[in-house]
């Protein structure tokens, strides 16, 4: 309802139908020849150069155009502010019939994603399904409208992404090292009755139509997981289930199955005992199979160690840049390292990083990279501090200077309190703590104390087998009526990452930082 506002009245007729805003190449053309005489093929050639953006050739034109426009009664100063928008038009601008196209594209998928979001990100994520960067946009734009992306499942997921209850069902042809063609041998093999365990999955799929890659993917992505919750289990039992598959196959060929009732007989199948993997190596793998962290993100548990530092998330790095700041102190998972040699020879790395809100990329250059080589290795989560530069929508980063995480989280950590309510789960911790501490010794004697009240032997043991780090452990007992704390002796490694290591232990209620 405002009326535009035009720099000069000859823009009026030219603008008169977008408001005052230059949408199209046409316009450019027909401004250049209204207000500084263009002929139509100069005209073209004006556009031509705006859109390459070839500094020497913007200049020539800017002079030819401000001086054509001084001639027809345009005061030099108003020429080059209509310069400067005619140049600026380059960054979005299409001919007319490409824009109405645009526009009305535009119009029924925004008209889609206001009223049907979770369909709409569904189809979007289902045409996307071989481009992880775009999977995992979609995946932030849902949780940024409060739709949950369920992960994939054996007994649920579709060849493609699916609604269900309100939510996105994760495909499972989207999962890398897993093909169509697999994803539907299974759902077939599924039909409408779901899988009860892993031998009954290994017993109805043709071992020739999903192989042991498609089944590691499986098992480190979690699809497996209502059958099998521990994830290294059932990437254990992955040569077993080929087995079982291949049996069951043969039997079928030869029409053994209907022996003594067949399907009634089922072979039990056997899984090799495995360590359960650390949250850490959980994440990793689940990242290496569907391109992005799903279930959870490395850096969930330096949460509050992060909000006490007053670190930034890069969504809000990257905000604060287009505002008009250069700098700023983020964390990150390292998810990629790439180098290359620039122009001069010297080398770059080209980073990238991850944190709950998206994944970018960084550069860093040869001095950074030199200095900062080990510590920018992917897995590891680190503290950066970055500068950025906005270039139209995108932010290009760069990075100055790197720590690890668990170094700075250390220095605001000076313990852990474990809460229980039995003494099973302590010989699991145990386990968790002599994986993740500098020195280890296999079954402590204080551990072995798991279904006994520990004795003061028991716990100085744990000295000898664990110590040489930089905090206290303390046992907390959940009872009826009160607490039992058993403060460990000695000093341990003590980390977020390791917080979170024991609370992933079974029957760990809480795990507390002090």
């Amino acid at each position: 309802r405002e009326q535009p506002e035009y720099i000069h009245p000859k823009l009026e007729p030219v603008l008169r139908e977008t408001f005052g805003v230059i949408i199209y190449q046409e316009q450019v053309m027909q401004i250049a020849r209204d207000l500084a005489g263009y002929s139509l093929g100069e005209a073209d050639l004006l556009r031509r150069a705006m859109g390459k953006k070839i500094k020497k050739e913007m200049e020539a034109q800017r002079e030819r155009f401000m001086s054509g426009a001084v001639e027809r009664g345009v005061g030099r100063e108003d020429a080059d502010t209509i310069f400067e928008l005619l140049a600026r038009f380059a960054d979005y601008g299409f001919n007319k019939s490409h824009a109405a196209a645009y526009a009305l594209v535009a119009y029924q998928t925004a008209y889609m994603k206001a009223h049907h979001p979770v369909e709409f990100l569904a189809a979007s994520m289902t045409l996307a399904m071989h481009n992880t960067e775009k999977l995992a946009e979609y995946r932030s734009e849902a949780q940024r409208l409060g739709i949950t992306v369920l992960p994939p499942s054996i007994n649920h997921s579709q060849v493609a992404f699916e609604v269900e209850a309100g939510a996105i069902r994760y495909a499972l042809a989207a999962l890398k090292g897993v093909g169509a063609q697999a994803v539907e041998a299974i759902v077939a093999a599924r039909a409408d009755k779901p899988f009860r365990n892993l031998g009954d999955f290994a017993g109805r799929i043709h071992p020739r139509a999903v192989n042991k890659r498609v089944l590691e993917s499986l098992a480190s992505a979690g699809a497996f997981d209502a059958l099998e919750p521990e994830r290294a289990r059932a990437h254990a039992a992955v040569d077993a289930m080929m087995g079982m598959a291949q049996r069951r196959h043969e039997a079928s060929s030869v029409g053994q199955n209907e022996l003594f009732g067949g399907a009634s007989v089922r072979e039990a199948l056997p899984i090799p005992g495995v360590q359960p993997w650390l949250p850490a190596e959980r994440l990793q793998r689940e990242y290496d199979a569907i391109g992005f962290f799903l279930s959870g993100h490395p850096l969930d548990d330096y949460a509050d160690v992060l909000k006490r530092l007053k670190v930034d998330n890069y969504a809000s790095f990257a905000r604060q840049v287009k505002a008009g700041a250069t700098a700023g102190r983020v964390a990150a998972t390292v998810v990629s390292r790439t180098e290359r040699r620039t122009k001069t020879g010297n080398k770059m790395g080209i980073i990238g990083l991850s944190d709950p809100t998206g994944h970018y990329e960084a550069i860093v250059f040869a001095e950074g990279l030199q200095q900062y080589r080990d510590a920018l290795e992917p897995g590891a989560s680190v503290l950066l501090f970055l500068t950025g530069e906005a270039q139209g929508d995108e932010v290009r980063a760069r990075i100055q200077s790197v720590d690890p995480l668990d170094s700075a989280a250390e220095k605001m950590q000076t313990g852990l309190r474990v809460f229980v309510r039995d003494p099973a789960p302590i010989e699991s911790v145990a386990k968790r703590l002599e994986q993740m501490q500098p020195k280890t010794a296999a079954s402590p004697p204080w551990a072995r104390a798991a279904a006994r009240q520990p004795r003061a032997s028991d716990l100085d043991a744990a000295r000898t087998t664990l110590g040489g780090a930089d905090g206290e452990i303390s046992m907390v007992l959940l009872l009826d009526a009160a607490e039992v704390e058993i403060k460990l002796p000695g000093r341990f490694k003590v980390s977020p990452q390791i917080a979170g290591a024991i609370k992933a232990v079974p029957g760990v209620i809480q795990v507390e930082a002090v």
